[in-house]
């Protein structure tokens, strides 16, 4: 049975597609349930209709050779943003660390769509990086870190990013391969978790990832 999908957004006015008009198309991907109810989802165009576990399959198979990960110590609200974004530009994982609940509000229903994992610890996410030879590259305003601007990030790495506030923990800045910074001009100390790892996630699409291949 396919997932509800007028749920998944919350405004007024309905948005998607409805009941597929004519023929139902024989492709296994799409679900009968959607064809025959319509399909309100947060997904693009290309994905109207189509079963869940197809989507997943299909980006599985587009997916880049970036992870992102994210200190949970204090349930940390701005995971749900990260996850989205994380599905907007393919990121092969989310990885939360330490604390396993987190605000799913804010993921907009897209962790149905993206691998997330979890670490009890900086060192087992470190050991999982190390396994499959990834880059480590924190991302902190601290003293020593190298700007994001000017930095060439690592095709297969880990975006390791703190919580709001305190950011990285010292166990996750002395594990990190590298620590980069955002550059900044006004006055408050740093930016929001969920916004700096946007920023850094495009800074790698901008660097690796085939546009050609966008939506």
């Amino acid at each position: 049975m396919s997932e509800p999908g007028p749920t998944e957004w919350e405004f007024g006015d309905p948005v998607g597609v409805g009941p597929w008009p004519g023929e139902w198309p024989a492709d296994d991907r799409y679900d009968p349930d959607l064809l025959a109810g319509g399909d309100r989802r947060n997904v693009v165009d290309a994905y109207r209709y189509w079963r869940r576990d197809a989507v997943v399959a299909d980006l599985d198979r587009r997916r880049h050779d970036f992870h992102v990960a994210i200190e949970n110590f204090g349930h940390d609200h701005n995971i749900g943003t990260v996850v989205r974004t994380a599905n907007a530009f393919a990121a092969k994982a989310v990885h939360i660390v330490g604390r396993r609940r987190w605000n799913r509000r804010g993921a907009m229903v897209t962790d149905r769509y993206q691998h997330v994992d979890h670490h009890p610890d900086v060192e087992s996410l470190l050991k999982f990086a190390a396994a499959d030879d990834l880059s480590v590259v924190g991302v902190d305003n601290s003293p020593g870190a190298t700007p994001v601007e000017t930095t060439a990030l690592p095709r297969r790495c880990v975006l390791l990013f703190g919580q709001e506030g305190p950011g990285l923990t010292a166990a996750a800045r002395e594990g990190a391969d590298r620590v980069v910074s955002i550059a900044q001009f006004g006055s408050t100390r740093s930016i929001n978790a969920g916004v700096a790892a946007g920023i850094v996630m495009h800074s790698w699409i901008r660097q690796h990832a085939d546009l050609t291949s966008a939506w």
